[in-house]
């Protein structure tokens, strides 16, 4: 099994209505070849509305909200993810590839920098969790207006134990602790209470995609992507619209590749046929059966039924 067979992936499912702000096809004068639909066994799934060719770039899609990983923090463009020299990083450091880029993070960054954040991220960084961080710049860009505190209601969430969510009420109380040493108003953050976080790290666990970066020209997406996996060159995490409508498959026909920044790349890995679903491949596709299945009941709370699975191999 090739690694370009290997990224991460978390399940979710969105709502039509939020779409079409959060990607675009390759040729920007249509939309994408694809429609969502129906299937018969996995609810919402992706379907080519003509015949797509191995390689093609089916469209691509913007994070809804991302973070950079805390090793990265200090390399990476805080909104974008992108790649950063040294000399891009201003006082917090944290810096940006852009004006535009500096520009867009105002949604979150002007609320973020009231506070002192060092004790939250320290607790992210000593137990090794990332999806707090995420939660972080949601809750941010609700405070400044920006972001309605629902926003993620339409993903699936997980089913959180007794434990898990004890686990997240310490991770609020950091949270909501960080924003109380501020002078933002308190109707501001009348929704941030534990069953907000707690919702929000439901959805977050089982639909945040793993961004990792595939430095290279755009026609070399594949390669890019192989050396890119092989690094395991991860920066951060990012949660996405269209993208969460793909299904599972063990061996997919189609793949997510992230080249330069945090936008989000659908690529086709053979030939597709019309009204033929697009899946991607949710985990290390290169693992035995018995693996597969453990991670994906476990991980996602479903039963892999894919031709592959179903076949032994």
């Amino acid at each position: 099994m090739s690694a370009l067979l290997r990224y991460s992936r978390w399940v979710s499912r969105f709502q039509n209505t939020q779409l079409v702000a959060f990607f675009s096809s390759e040729n920007e004068k249509g939309p994408p070849p694809i429609r969502v639909g129906i299937t018969e066994l996995a609810g919402r799934g992706v379907f080519a509305t003509r015949r797509i060719g191995a390689g093609e770039l089916i469209h691509t899609a913007k994070p809804f909200v991302s973070h950079p990983s805390l090793s990265s923090v200090n390399t990476v463009c805080y909104f974008c993810l992108k790649k950063l020299s040294s000399t891009e990083f201003e006082n917090h450091n944290v810096g940006f590839c852009s004006q535009e880029c500096k520009e867009n993070a105002k949604v979150f960054y002007d609320v973020e920098t009231k506070a002192d954040w060092s004790v939250f991220n320290d607790y992210c960084r000593n137990r090794g969790l990332k999806y707090p961080l995420i939660v972080k710049r949601l809750a941010c860009t609700v405070i400044s207006g920006a972001a309605s505190a629902q926003s993620l209601d339409i993903l699936q969430p997980a089913s959180l134990s007794p434990r898990m969510i004890l686990e997240m009420e310490q991770g609020f109380d950091l949270l909501r602790s960080g924003f109380s040493m501020t002078n933002i108003p308190q109707e501001c953050m009348a929704f941030l209470n534990k069953e907000w976080y707690c919702n929000v790290m439901a959805r977050i666990r089982i639909n945040a995609f793993r961004i990792e970066l595939a430095l290279g020209s755009y026609e070399h997406l594949l390669s890019s992507a192989a050396a890119c996996i092989e690094a395991e060159a991860a920066v951060g995490n990012a949660i996405y619209m269209l993208p969460s409508f793909y299904n599972h498959d063990c061996d997919p026909n189609t793949h997510i590749i992230w080249i330069d920044n945090a936008d989000a790349r659908l690529k086709a890995l053979r030939d597709i046929e019309t009204d033929e679903e697009l899946r991607i491949c949710y985990i290390d596709a290169s693992m035995d059966h018995d693996a597969r299945q453990n991670i994906l009941l476990h991980g996602f709370g479903f039963k892999c039924r894919c031709p592959r699975c179903l076949s032994g191999d």
